[in-house]
């Protein structure tokens, strides 16, 4: 047998762990996230299934200067801080190692990747192969006959099993050595590793590829042109310290006998109680499943190593336990006569709920044609009805079911349910009754997780879904369409979808009840649910011609501000181009003495960075507005008419219940909320939004929310006194701050004052108002001193909030709804500061949230009650627009903003500010 020696990357592997985690983080019930933690116990068990290595280390960096940093001091100076999960895990990783009888490798005054080098140069004669295990490019320089770099698996991929012939390639390289000249060359922004200004990793490759080596390339300058001559010869010495760099050491003066490093072993005591206290129960019970047959005369933990080929697919998250589908115990039918279909819906309508799925052709509600139709009444059991081709006989079949799906007696359970009550609507068919959708229940349990059916089956139920890329193929492979899935196939599919989400509502509900939810799920996002689907049914009708003419203006617009910046530039070239302006700005036109790179190497020229140079070049803020008005023309103007339905004529968005943290809804397709209206032009594609004759739009919009539920929830009586005296709250506040009278109050303080009122409620930093208002950190921070004196109900609300979290790890609305905050207790400052912002905003954008959707809630039953022409048609942000009939304004207006008004009881006044107009920005 072959001697394989694994060499693992520690921190590189620990990083990667977290990060595939970044958005389903792994949680104890003590609060601690224990993701890196995980993920790296189940890379080393997925490495022992693929490789079976004889011999396996792990090399750790130290904390503290080394020889790197002796050479060049700003060595990794720009590394971002440690996220505080990391600096939890990693001494809990390396007690797991010893555990295991896993070596750690590293020396002070060295970083890993030296370690693994002298290790992995200390070992080609005496193992067979070696693997260097990590994401790390840099190690490709060490790649050798018997020496491999592994790169592990992404997204679900294999990993990569890099060898001389496959890193040549990949590196337009004749020699392994010329890695080295390549990093030197183009540095490295992440290490703070200089390079050579001007030059990225694929210009050193056809550097080198020419010259061979660094040395000889800068020997040979003459032979080039310009800025490349030029920076070569200048940063000369830079470039030979970069090369040195981010050369790895292979004579670390470690101590270590080879002979020592064993395969590992995982059958400890010590290492079963480290799973148990990090509650990793499932892969406890796999790793150390006891023998309890009746042969077994002590049913001790099983005697295999630490890498035993009976651990499977270990990378993913914790699926060893999962349940699958079986034909024996899932009773799953396929129905495609009228007759079975006549019996399906007898049983139907004997229940008091069922759950339901609908497989379409295509995503989109508007044009999905109906392919199978899943209920399921008990679990484990479920019926497909299959549509066929023929569109006649396929309506036929859908009308059957009509008086199920209509009757209001009967609970619908669904995952997304309002996709399929969407696809209902455009095909004629009432969906009443109540409804359920695991979706929002599991959004409201835990909003900053994912919601996806196949992630909730393996994480709430412990089973593992058939995946749709399963049952069709991958996009990239020969994708077939549903229709060409064999009918069979289909049919366990969509039973099974329908069997897992019935039994996910009955954990959920569970859930709901315990954590106090119930009233928000019943009360407020299941009634919206069906509101939004009519919203989205609804539309609303774009003006083309409009659209087509303020595209033509702005067109004409954009040509002769790139003129403009053209002059100012001295040249033309592609001002759409990170590259090209990077280079105008900062090699032409010298604007920063150190510029910022990308990773790459080239110059970051994104929003934060031209706003720093704003005052240092009149070329600047017409590049800000260029883009502005770019982005404007090609994401609103221009695509606009493309989302006109010919169907109905109208735009139709879709709204989402379940993808902001906050409780806001969200829409695509078109993201009407994100139409900027600060500015002139960004206000002017509002003009294009008009009704349908006869009707005038009616936009009801709640007046600084926000700063009256902040009053509110404060109660603090400055505040409260000048919403319910009606003031000026921005020139109150500045009166107060400034220590002024009111009529004293100028424009500019009044501005700083709304910034501070504004800015409290996302828990803003001195460095944080001193950015937005171009102000001293000082001055900043004294104005943030006095706002607190002045509203010092304010100050012990966000004391009392942060509190709250800290005690609980959640805050909440005034309704109930949740957000949980996992880092309230973070060590490190940084993250702790963020946790606290979001503690102190989430009740009150949240409870802004809940309070416009029961008014969307209680609007819709008024209309529907008082059969109203009238129809809304749009939310966004804190405004509601409505189709308006013109005989319904008098008596409407006033009850629509009552029902706002009233939606959540404050004592501070709601204002409600309404207006109507021939298109939305005249209604505004």
């Amino acid at each position: 047998m072959n001697t394989r020696l694994f060499l693992l990357d520690g921190f590189a592997l620990i990083y990667r762990a977290y990060y595939a985690f970044i958005r389903n983080p792994r949680i104890t019930s003590s609060g601690e996230d224990v993701s890196a933690i995980f993920g790296f116990i189940n890379t080393l068990i997925d490495l022992r299934n693929r490789y079976e290595p004889t011999h396996i280390a792990v090399a750790f960096d130290l904390s503290g200067p080394t020889f790197r940093h002796t050479l060049f001091p700003a060595y990794k100076a720009n590394r971002d801080e440690t996220p505080e999960a990391i600096r939890y895990a990693v001494p809990i990783i390396k007690d797991v190692l010893k555990s295991m009888e896993i070596d750690i490798l590293e020396l002070q005054g060295y970083e890993a990747d030296d370690v693994i080098g002298t290790v992995a140069h200390m070992a080609k004669a005496h193992f067979d192969e070696i693997y260097m295990v990590t994401p790390d490019k840099d190690y490709a320089q060490l790649v050798d006959k018997n020496v491999f770099m592994l790169k592990p698996a992404r997204g679900g991929g294999e990993p990569v099993c890099l060898d001389v012939a496959q890193i040549c390639q990949d590196w337009s390289i004749t020699d392994i050595d010329q890695v080295r000249d390549i990093l030197g060359l183009a540095g490295d922004t992440s290490d703070n590793i200089p390079g050579v200004p001007g030059i990225g990793p694929k210009t050193a490759q056809k550097l080198i590829a020419t010259y061979g080596s660094m040395e000889n390339l800068l020997e040979h300058t003459n032979e080039l042109k310009g800025k490349q001559k030029e920076n070569l010869e200048t940063f000369r010495e830079q470039a030979l310290l970069s090369k040195e760099l981010v050369t790895i050491k292979c004579d670390v003066p470690l101590s270590l006998d080879l002979n020592d490093i064993g395969a590992g072993k995982f059958n400890t005591s010590t290492f079963r109680s480290l799973l148990q206290q990090l509650e990793f129960k499932t892969l406890e019970h796999r790793l150390f499943e006891e023998d309890t047959s009746p042969h077994s005369a002590d049913p001790s933990p099983a005697q295999t190593d630490l890498f035993d080929h009976s651990v499977e697919n270990a990378s993913r998250p914790e699926p060893e336990m999962l349940e699958v589908y079986q034909n024996k115990e899932s009773n799953y039918h396929l129905i495609d006569t009228n007759d079975q279909c006549a019996e399906l819906i007898a049983k139907l309508k004997k229940t008091s709920q069922f759950c339901f799925d609908i497989e379409t052709s295509s995503l989109d509600v508007k044009q999905a044609e109906i392919i199978g139709i899943s209920f399921s009444i008990e679990p484990h059991e479920a019926w497909m009805v299959y549509f066929p081709e023929d569109t006649a006989e396929a309506e036929m079949r859908l009308r059957l079911f009509e008086s199920v799906f209509s009757d209001e007696t009967i609970d619908k359970i669904g995952q997304n349910i309002k996709y399929d009550l969407s696809v209902l609507l455009w095909h004629g068919i009432p969906l009443r009754g109540r409804l359920i959708d695991t979706m929002v229940a599991h959004y409201l349990l835990d909003p900053d997780q994912r919601h996806n059916l196949d992630i909730m089956a393996q994480s709430i139920l412990k089973y593992k879904t058939i995946t749709f890329s399963e049952l069709v193929g991958d996009k990239k492979n020969n994708q077939i369409s549903l229709r060409d899935v064999p009918t069979e196939s289909l049919a366990i599919y969509a039973c099974e979808d329908a069997d897992i989400t019935l039994r996910l509502w009955t954990k959920l509900q569970d859930s709901l009840n315990q954590q106090g939810l119930r009233e928000v799920f019943d009360q407020i996002e299941m009634p919206l649910l069906p509101v939004l689907a009519q919203m989205e049914y609804r539309g609303i009708t774009v003006d083309r011609d409009m659209l087509d003419t303020y595209s033509m203006e702005l067109g004409n617009q954009l040509t002769e501000m790139a003129q403009s910046i053209y002059t100012f530039a001295g040249m033309e070239f592609n001002i759409n181009s990170p590259k090209q302006l990077g280079e105008v700005l900062f090699d032409l036109l010298k604007l920063s003495e150190k510029p910022k790179k990308t990773k790459t190497g080239q110059y970051q020229t994104n929003e934060e960075v031209l706003n720093e140079l704003r005052a240092k070049h009149p070329i600047i803020p017409m590049i800000l507005t260029y883009r502005q008005l770019t982005k404007l023309k090609s994401t609103y103007v221009d695509s606009l008419p493309e989302e006109i339905v010919e169907r109905s004529g109208r735009v139709h968005t879709t709204f989402s219940q379940t993808v902001t943290s906050t409780g806001r809804l969200s829409s695509s397709n078109p993201n009407i909320q994100n139409i900027p209206i600060r500015t002139a032009e960004g206000r002017e594609i509002r003009k294009a939004f008009i009704p349908e004759k006869p009707y005038t739009l009616l936009a009801c919009d709640y007046s600084q929310i926000e700063l009256r539920i902040m009053a509110e929830l404060s109660g603090d009586q400055g505040l409260m006194d000048a919403f319910a005296n009606a003031e000026d709250i921005h020139q109150q506040c500045a009166a107060r701050v400034y220590k002024v009278k009111p009529d004293e109050v100028t424009r500019e303080m009044r501005n700083k004052a709304k910034m501070v009122n504004f800015g409290i409620i996302y828990g803003i930093s001195s460095f944080g108002l001193s950015q937005r208002l171009g102000i001293s950190r000082s001055e900043a921070s004294e104005l943030i001193t006095q706002y607190h004196a002045s509203y010092p109900g304010v100050q012990d609300y966000l004391n009392k909030t942060i509190r709250f979290a800290e005690e609980r790890g959640y805050v909440e609305t005034v309704t109930g709804r949740r957000r949980y905050i996992r880092d309230i207790l973070a060590k490190n400052k940084m993250v702790r500061a963020g946790a606290e912002r979001t503690a102190i905003n989430a009740p009150i954008q949240g409870t802004a949230a809940d309070m416009i959707k029961i008014a969307m809630v209680q609007t819709e039953d008024y209309l529907r009650r008082t059969r109203a022409a009238s129809r809304l048609l749009l939310q966004v942000h804190d405004e509601l627009v409505f189709e308006l009939a013109p005989d319904e304004k008098d008596e409407l207006i006033p009850h629509i903003e009552q029902i706002m008004k009233d939606a959540i009881p404050m004592q501070v006044p709601i204002v409600v500010e309404s207006g109507t107009g021939s298109n939305w920005l005249q209604a505004h």
